[in-house]
């Protein structure tokens, strides 16, 4: 299933190699509270085309609240938060708040429609779903009655439906396989836009960031370039411990 899921991030049109945007957006002393709290104070970042920036930090800190600015939900209270022209957003919130769980998963994705179009031509709604490892059976059941980890290939499989050239992961390792972490860890390196991803996994960030923004309390904001690993390490050194503890690697593949 690696492979398939991989190739569904290739295929989709806003992932061409062509895309002539300069950045997705950028901040510039960017200030922005909640409840008269400062959580992120006058950062400056800039993500373009084939980054992948990570957010990382406790929950309630401010991560979530940048993903709500990205989308248009929050106003920054100080600086500027621009965004490129040809932007265009797909979310996957860990919530899955978009799934019906009266609906199939064929009726959710497909829409009542046998074709669905995927990048410049059209595939079988039905066939689609099979990628991301949803059989015949599987495709009928209803999504109240779905796991974490089916929801969680069901929203994948929705988000990049929409072909989006940003994409926005809260948790996306939440309750998935091995081999559909590898699927989406292969997708991401092939993926032509940019993600902006916020995990609590640090194998899987390690593999697929190539920046980071760190929350690390009192509303002080580290903007990082480099693996997970790399950062730790800048971590460590800054809090004055030389001595930073390495990322053991667990197995992607079952056997």
């Amino acid at each position: 299933m690696s492979e398939k899921i991989a190739d569904v991030i290739k295929e989709t049109e806003n992932n061409k190699a062509d895309r002539q945007e300069q950045y997705f957006f950028r901040t510039d002393q960017l200030t922005v509270g909640y409840d008269g709290k400062p959580l992120i104070r006058e950062i400056n970042i800039q993500l373009k085309k084939g980054e992948i920036l990570t957010l990382i930090g406790p929950n309630g800190a401010g991560k979530t609240t940048l993903f709500r600015l990205i989308m248009g939900l929050e106003t920054v209270d100080k600086g500027t938060f621009e965004v490129g022209e040809t932007v265009k957003l797909a979310y996957v919130d860990q919530q899955h708040k978009d799934i019906d769980p009266a609906k199939s998963v064929y009726q959710v994705i497909s829409g009542g429609n046998e074709l669905i179009r995927l990048g410049n031509r059209d595939i079988n709604a039905r066939a689609y779903l099979s990628r991301f490892n949803f059989s015949g059976a599987d495709q009928e059941k209803l999504c109240g009655m779905l796991s974490g980890g089916e929801r969680n290939r069901l929203h994948l499989a929705m988000a990049l439906k929409e072909e989006g050239n940003v994409l926005l992961l809260d948790e996306p390792t939440n309750d998935i396989d091995v081999n559909t972490l590898r699927a989406l860890e292969e997708g991401l390196d092939d993926f032509a836009g940019c993600a902006v991803v916020i995990s609590h996994d640090r194998w899987f960030l390690d593999r697929i960031c190539t920046h980071i923004l760190a929350f690390e309390g009192n509303s002080e904001v580290f903007f990082f370039e480099g693996s997970y690993s790399e950062y730790e390490e800048n971590k460590m050194k800054r809090m004055g411990n030389v001595e930073p503890k390495r990322v053991r690697y667990r197995k992607l593949m079952e056997d």
